[in-house]
């Protein structure tokens, strides 16, 4: 259940029902909303789609949209529901308990610290209708053992990426340009970047600072840069569609989140060659290994992360050899074919436990 906006989890979860082989898995799609920028590319490969219009938790036609959703289950002898986020979590997996799915595949892939209280407690509860809860970092996992789900019913599946777009950058002279992917709100420290530059610019001042994203701090983050005397140096992009070619036009990649569960701006950097400069927070240590494949540095100190960006422009070559470090590391480690074959592993382990394996499709829905 997801309204498709634009973000890493919309974009795993499209890739994982568009990649599950078609000979074993009939695909169902259910959602809040039948739109967004990924609902095309999801809907394409479903046999089905399903709308479930809830606007809030604490409406009373929750209840029917819930009733309703265990109906198109039973109707359809779904075998397992897969949910994508804390909505769907909440959502989804009470009613496919209530709908007698066997297998029910809950989602955790971030440490909702921008939540509220009330969500994260009905997620708790909706994750003990879950027969298996997969997050997508140790860090998260660690979440759910913090929040009691049993070790038993906890899976861990890092992000995959697509390597297609992203190609291996070539040696540099100099290194100027330093992107940042997110969106822009409190968490992903780009504050912290921007309080950065006002070091780095006095000791390179023809660095250069683009903020790719979209978020309700743009023009907190805007006016900040002004006040410091750095807006001449940064560029706020926006959305954009073409992140690659953004990424192929940098040199040095900074992620100074706050908290992180597991970026998949981080991944795109790493397949793009660049350096990067990253907060050791939750899920990034678990893709970046420091001093060789990047750069760790503690959240919200920014002059950590202006020294080590200085260190990566003074020693251009240095920052050649770990991009390419990086590239290597996440070429090995974080494909989509390594993702979906881990969920196929799942999904097939959860349904024979529960002795729900079908001769032939099994019957799956994505929520």
């Amino acid at each position: 259940m997801t309204s498709f906006e634009p973000g890493g989890t919309e974009r795993q979860m499209t890739e994982l029902l568009r990649r599950l082989d078609p000979t074993r898995w009939e695909v169902h799609l259910a959602c809040f909303e039948a739109k967004g920028p990924w609902f095309e590319r999801a809907a394409e490969r479903a046999a089905s789609v399903a709308e479930f219009p809830v606007r809030s938790f604490g409406r009373p036609d929750v209840l029917r949209h819930v009733w309703n959703f265990a109906s198109w289950c039973r109707d359809r002898r779904i075998a397992l529901v897969q949910t994508t986020e804390i909505y769907s979590n909440i959502f989804a997996l009470p009613a496919a308990a209530l709908a007698g799915v066997p297998a029910r595949i809950g989602s955790r892939r971030g440490l909702n610290t921008d939540r509220t209280r009330g969500l994260v407690t009905l997620q708790r509860l909706a994750y003990s209708c879950a027969t298996k809860v997969v997050a997508n970092s140790r860090a998260s996992a660690d979440q759910l053992r913090l929040e009691h789900v049993p070790e038993h019913r906890i899976a861990v599946v890092p992000n995959g990426l697509d390597f297609g777009p992203f190609t291996p950058r070539p040696p540099r002279a100099a290194l100027r340009k330093v992107v940042a992917v997110g969106n822009l709100r409190p968490l992903k420290g780009h504050d912290v970047l921007i309080d950065a530059a006002v070091e780095i610019l006095e000791r390179f001042p023809d660095a250069r600072f683009a903020i790719i994203g979209e978020g309700p701090e743009r023009a907190s983050l805007a006016a900040r840069a002004a006040a410091h005397g750095v807006a001449h140096a940064f560029d706020f992009v926006g959305h954009s569609d073409d992140v690659p070619a953004r990424l192929a036009d940098a040199d040095i990649f900074v992620h100074p989140s706050r908290f992180e569960s597991f970026p998949n701006a981080v991944l795109e950097a790493m397949a793009a060659g660049l350096p990067i400069v990253a907060s050791d927070v939750g899920g990034i240590p678990e893709v970046i290994e420091d001093g060789r494949t990047g750069f760790l540095v503690p959240p919200g100190e920014d002059e950590t992360l202006a020294s080590r960006v200085m260190h990566l422009m003074a020693n251009p070559e240095e920052g050649t050899q770990v991009g390419a470090a990086a590239r290597e590391a996440v070429l090995a480690a974080f494909s989509f074919d390594r993702m979906v074959a881990r969920f196929d592993d799942i999904y097939l382990s959860e349904l024979t436990r529960h002795g729900a394996v079908p001769a032939g499709h099994s019957q799956l829905a994505v929520s």
